[in-house]
């Protein structure tokens, strides 16, 4: 539902609009009245107003003025001014500065209906609109919150790779997250379970120091975080197809 503000400093105007108009029908659930600009600027900022209807023409501050102000205080709110020919070009410059709609008079039942029409279409479309942009933005957010997430868990992983203690529930603790939500968004992240992913790390990490240095394999066992050097072959020959040795002198043979 919506809330209209009527401006003119003639009541039989405001009165006559208030009795023309079904409101209910326009979803317009709430109708205020102002004889000036000036006090029509003070309604503007303490209510919440969506639609203005305002005569251009009145005392202590015009149509024209008021709707400059009103757009300075209330972006959102949709403005249309009531005028009368004399004053058309000066109505055509005011969409220039904030202005929605105009209506030339006399005035009909059909004009006011038409251009409340127009203002509430608007006013639907801006909230379509900033709707849509406020979905866009909260999966902006949930990508790079995942993305943070993501490179704080691989670098926690890399930090203790070494550590044959290191688990899912020191991960969790490490990154400030419960072990049973971590276990379920690790997945989503990694593409595979926890153990399997450290698994994997550790063999490939193992394959470069093999690959890279001269160590021994009890000295690569333990850097990699095992604290059994045959379970150690064993996982690595199932892995690649080799023992540590073995796959050493494929590769440098190769």
């Amino acid at each position: 539902m919506f809330s209209l503000l009527i401006v003119d400093d003639e009541p039989i105007v405001r009165s006559g609009i208030k009795n023309l108009i079904d409101f209910n029908e326009l979803n317009i659930s709430n109708v205020l009245e102002a004889v000036n600009g000036l006090q029509a600027l003070e309604i503007v900022k303490s209510n919440d107003i969506d639609i203005v209807l305002a005569d251009i023409n009145m005392p202590k501050m015009n149509g024209l003025d008021f709707a400059k102000n009103a757009k300075q205080y209330n972006r959102d709110i949709v403005i249309a001014l009531v005028t009368g020919y004399d004053y058309f070009d000066y109505a055509v410059s005011a969409l220039r500065y904030g202005v929605d709609e105009y209506i030339l008079k006399p005035v009909s039942k059909k004009d006011i209906e038409k251009v409340l029409t127009k203002l509430i279409d608007k006013l639907k479309a801006e909230k379509v609109k900033n709707e849509i942009e406020n979905i866009s933005t909260d999966k902006e957010a949930e990508v790079d919150s995942d993305n943070n997430y993501k490179k704080q868990i691989a670098k926690v992983i890399e930090e203790k790779l070494s550590d044959n203690s290191f688990s899912l529930s020191m991960l969790a603790e490490e990154i400030s997250l419960s072990t049973s939500y971590l276990s379920r968004i690790f997945k989503q992240y990694f593409g595979v379970p926890f153990r399997d992913y450290i698994l994997k790390e550790r063999i490939d990490k193992s394959k470069i120091l093999l690959l890279s240095s001269d160590m021994r394999v009890y000295e690569i066992c333990e850097a990699v975080g095992f604290d059994d050097p045959n379970y150690f072959s064993t996982i690595f020959k199932k892995a690649t197809g080799y023992s540590p040795n073995g796959y050493r002198k494929h590769v440098e043979n190769d």
